[in-house]
């Protein structure tokens, strides 16, 4: 079925015509890219003390981030719906706000079982906190939010691969029903595809195109809007990055920022798959959600596959780095938009919201974004020559 027909129908009949039809499952390859390279190698000592670093030469040498402030020994059984589509023992969530490690899954519940990793900020965590947070199952670290692993030059993709580092150093891949010990030494491989992208663009209609571009000028076109994106929301964890920058990506999400630091504007942008799940029922009914689908021949459901919800979107980046010299090395990604006004490509409208979590969202912000005709999510690159943000 091509995803351009999905659009035509109800969400309850395309539900329907899922669950009668046989649909094929997501293949190594949909998770694995033909070549990689080691970029970058995090540890983390799950002990009250214990260093957090990272190594970008292979583990020869190390930067000390930050310290752990409060071990785990628990896992959550439970995890969060998209928890479950990233196998174990690797990252399933890199995000400004936590880091989810995936290691199992509950068969009985249909959820990935996971531990995390949490900036300082949550030892005391906000009010009414609507995303996912698991405290007993955490490892809680002196590092903030949006800085160091948690998007600020040292963040992993979805899917890297976590191993446990042995008193010579060696490594052992973490595998399914892993429980973490106190002083556990936890390593997280971080490999980037090759070629990586330019930019991937969105064209914000039903039946719009993804594409994704390449350093050498090849497009490739990854598959379609199904249900633009029109309005803004209050997202937990926009508060803690800036503007047109990504919050988070799972494999049910990428998740933008439309404003500031301290304040909750941002949309999402979900596979098909995802806006089946029950939790996601408003996707279909209010406008802060694009959701999108592959081409034909693939998983309809699209869900933990490349590139879009696995390995290589990541919340990462630096000030100023868009237009600094280092942009090349930042590996950022930061998004465009072209809207009807004819300005052309600019940055992100700032739509920002107060944290009020409870207040209902102003009547505004269901059409904040209804002008937006194209998105961009703008990629580094990492080797060789440069690309305009104009081009």
């Amino acid at each position: 079925m091509n995803i351009t027909i999905y659009a035509r129908f109800s969400r309850a009949t395309v539900l329907l015509a899922l669950l009668v039809c046989a649909l094929p499952a997501a293949s190594g390859t949909d998770r694995a890219a033909a070549d990689e390279r080691e970029i970058l190698r995090l540890r983390i000592v799950n002990d009250a003390g214990g260093e957090v670093s990272a190594s970008a030469d292979g583990g020869l040498t190390w930067q000390t981030l930050g310290h752990v402030l409060h071990y785990t020994t628990q896992v959550n059984r439970k995890g969060y719906t998209a928890s479950r589509w990233v196998p174990a023992g690797h990252v399933a969530a890199t995000a400004v706000n936590a880091i989810h490690l995936n290691v199992g899954l509950n068969e009985e519940d249909d959820r990935g079982i996971i531990f995390s990793i949490l900036p300082r900020q949550f030892l005391a965590p906000p009010r009414e906190y609507r995303s996912f947070l698991s405290p007993d199952s955490s490892i809680y670290t002196d590092i903030p939010a949006g800085e160091g692993i948690f998007g600020g030059h040292f963040a992993p993709f979805v899917g890297s691969q976590v191993y446990l580092s042995g008193p010579r150093g060696e490594l052992t891949p973490v595998e399914s029903g892993y429980v973490p010990r106190q002083g556990d030494r936890f390593v997280i491989i971080v490999l980037e595809p090759e070629p990586y992208p330019i930019s991937v663009e969105f064209e914000n209609w039903s039946g719009g195109s993804i594409r994704m571009r390449y350093p050498d000028g090849r497009e490739t076109l990854l598959g379609y809007v199904v249900r633009p994106v029109r309005g803004v929301g209050r997202f937990e964890g926009a508060l803690y990055t800036g503007l047109g920058r990504i919050r988070a990506n799972h494999a049910g999400v990428i998740d933008v920022s439309t404003s500031p630091v301290g304040y909750l504007g941002a949309f999402q942008i979900i596979p098909f798959g995802h806006s089946l799940s029950p939790e996601m029922h408003l996707a279909w009914e209010r406008t802060q959600w694009m959701i999108v689908g592959p081409v034909n021949g693939d998983s309809p459901l699209w869900q933990g596959l490349m590139p879009l919800f696995y390995q290589h979107i990541r919340p990462d980046y630096l000030p100023g780095d868009l237009y600094g010299r280092d942009w090349e090395s930042s590996l950022l990604a930061r998004f465009l938009v072209d809207a009807d006004t004819g300005s052309g490509w600019r940055p992100m409208p700032l739509e920002r919201l107060a944290a009020d979590s409870s207040a209902p969202l102003p009547g505004w912000a269901d059409q904040a974004l209804g002008e937006l005709r194209r998105i961009r999510i703008l990629f580094p690159l990492t080797s060789g020559g440069r690309w305009s943000p104009s081009g």
